[in-house]
């Protein structure tokens, strides 16, 4: 009875697995494709999932017409089919006619997903017509540097839709890998070498989840790598432009109005202006940029952004990322320099 009462148990669990792998939120799900890229990849995975359960349904079913309607009744030895030739031509032509099935549109996929040339053609202006991105991947962030618009943002990506998006991923430390799940698969950020691809955001997708995707660090990097987080924001493309344009429009640093924000930038001026820049140029700070931080919908990545959670970010980062580089840099802090710091930084904006 105890065993009978454990297989059941791992019987449901194994039924519960199955349901509950096929649920996620259309922000972050593989399962809700939201563009060409994720689309196509879908669809492979569609294609070799009903091949599997169609060979597994055969197969079962043979077994069971030999189980049940020619079981032995007699001691006779059945007829031998060693050295058949029209058996052994049946089972090695259906399982090559199935990897064709499968190969074809996956190889074609492959080439047709690779092909990044229009990242690297240069107009007269010595830009690219393809919107291109440059990921860098940090401890535990995200830089996305915009070379045709030659402006740079951190944590929430911005991206146009209905258009292909061309990536150039790089990392500044160790090995992580840049993976906006609804969108299409991850692909690694090294080192040594640049990595690219290219990803398409469907607007009305993008409608359905407020125009804003998930994305993760898929690549074990450290004790924080469950919290690199990012978000995407991806809006049709004249909604791009103007927010590219409101970013290229701040030369200078946000001047703050109130007593208490402009006590918050002279805090900032005289130790966070080292790490983080609050003007959207230049890449490869030690820090996330924080030109538009205001706008942010999340903070730290995962978090949204309440003036709550940007306090006791400052008060103990390490708690909210183990191992982060900021841990310990702003620790003699007082409550009434945080709440000043807080409100110039809530204060960052490139928009209305």
């Amino acid at each position: 009875m105890k065993r009978l009462a454990k297989g059941r148990l791992l019987f449901m669990f194994a039924l519960l697995t199955l349901f509950l792998a096929g649920c996620g939120e259309p922000f972050i799900s593989t399962m809700k494709p939201a563009g060409e890229v994720a689309q196509t990849q879908y669809d492979l995975m569609l294609l070799s999932t009903a091949i599997m359960v169609g060979v597994i349904v055969v197969v079962t079913v043979i077994f069971l017409i030999v189980l049940f309607k020619f079981r032995r009744k007699d001691d006779k030895i059945p007829k031998q089919v060693e050295g058949s030739h029209k058996l052994e031509i049946i089972w090695t032509v259906i399982p090559i006619l199935l990897l064709l099935v499968l190969a074809v549109p996956t190889v074609s996929a492959t080439f047709k997903l690779a092909d990044v040339s229009p990242m690297d053609k240069v107009n007269e202006d010595g830009k690219t017509d393809a919107t291109v991105i440059n990921v860098k991947a940090n401890l535990y962030w995200w830089e996305f540097e915009y070379p045709n618009e030659e402006i740079v943002t951190s944590q929430e990506l911005v991206v146009p839709t209905d258009e292909k998006v061309y990536f150039n991923l790089l990392s500044t430390d160790v090995k992580h890998s840049f993976w906006i799940p609804s969108a299409g698969g991850k692909l690694d950020t090294n080192t040594e070498n640049v990595n690219k691809f290219w990803l398409e955001f469907n607007n009305e997708k993008a409608d359905e989840v407020g125009n804003l995707f998930y994305g993760k660090c898929a690549e074990l990097c450290g004790p924080s790598h469950a919290l690199m987080d990012f978000k995407v924001k991806a809006i049709p493309k004249d909604q791009f432009e103007a927010w590219a344009d409101a970013m290229k429009s701040v030369e200078e640093p946000a001047v703050a109005e109130s007593a208490t924000a402009q006590e918050g930038q002279e805090i900032f001026n005289n130790s966070c202006i080292g790490c983080h820049a609050v003007t959207p140029t230049g890449a490869g700070n030690q820090g996330p940029n924080l030109t538009s931080f205001g706008d942010r919908t999340h903070v730290v990545g995962y978090l949204e952004n309440t003036e709550e959670n940007i306090k006791n970010w400052l008060k103990d980062p390490e708690s909210y990322k183990p191992g982060n580089k900021m841990t310990g840099k702003y620790g003699d802090l007082s409550d009434q320099e945080i709440d000043a710091l807080t409100e110039y930084l809530m204060g960052l904006k490139v928009q209305d």
